[in-house]
């Protein structure tokens, strides 16, 4: 699978390494394509992985995977062409400075936005209630990390399931796309939680059934 990952930092350096590890060809964009970060990521990644400017990355990838802080997005998504027909993996929380919060909620949130900035695309929100530490390494004894994902695409979220399957998560399909609006609160529970409430970030949730 042709994959873009749009960020090198935590996350998106995270995800990419692990996919391009797994065999997929990954491309990977950031502001600045020659920093250390980029080519300790592309390093790591393999000889799977490239980077590309963002648009570039796009045009080159089925999957494209937004992985950088909320407030860089929608200029990213408006200003770049090629966006029709991909899937957009929505991993961003719209977070408020010193994660006292949610700048969207109840009414909307960052993967409808998404939606509305790049209305051809088919968006998934996935891979935003977990920290890049768990992402790297979901496995806890005896135990799968749910990875909750939510859009309005079929044959786009399977696809997604099947990602967030091959990193060894729990993928759960949540419906629709506003549930979003659930699932980017639901991020900020792990993270005050992992920050403030003094659990640290080696911490996920399981779904359990009977």
């Amino acid at each position: 699978m042709k994959l873009g990952i749009i960020g090198a930092g935590n996350v998106g350096g995270t995800l990419g390494t692990r996919w391009a590890q797994a065999g997929h060809t990954v491309v990977f964009s950031s502001s600045d394509l020659t920093s250390a970060k980029m080519k300790q990521v592309l390093e790591k990644a393999g000889s799977n992985a490239s980077a590309a400017s963002v648009q570039d990355t796009v045009a080159a990838s089925e999957i494209v995977v937004l992985a950088t802080p909320w407030e860089a997005v929608e200029d990213i998504v408006k200003t770049t062409p090629g966006w029709d027909g991909k899937i957009i993996i929505d991993a961003t929380n719209p977070l408020l400075p010193a994660l006292s919060g949610l700048a969207l909620g109840t009414t909307t949130s960052a993967a409808e936005m998404v939606a509305g900035w790049a209305p051809r695309a088919k968006v998934v929100k996935a891979f935003n209630t977990v920290g890049a530490n768990i992402m790297a390494d979901p496995k806890f004894p005896g135990h799968k990390v749910a990875l909750f994902y939510c859009g309005d695409d079929k044959d786009a979220k399977q696809q997604v399931h099947t990602l967030a399957a091959e990193l060894g998560f729990d993928p759960l399909d949540a419906g629709p796309l506003t549930q979003a609006r659930v699932l980017e609160p639901f991020a900020m529970l792990w993270i005050s939680l992992a920050y403030l409430a003094g659990f640290g970030r080696d911490i996920g949730f399981q779904f359990l059934r009977r």
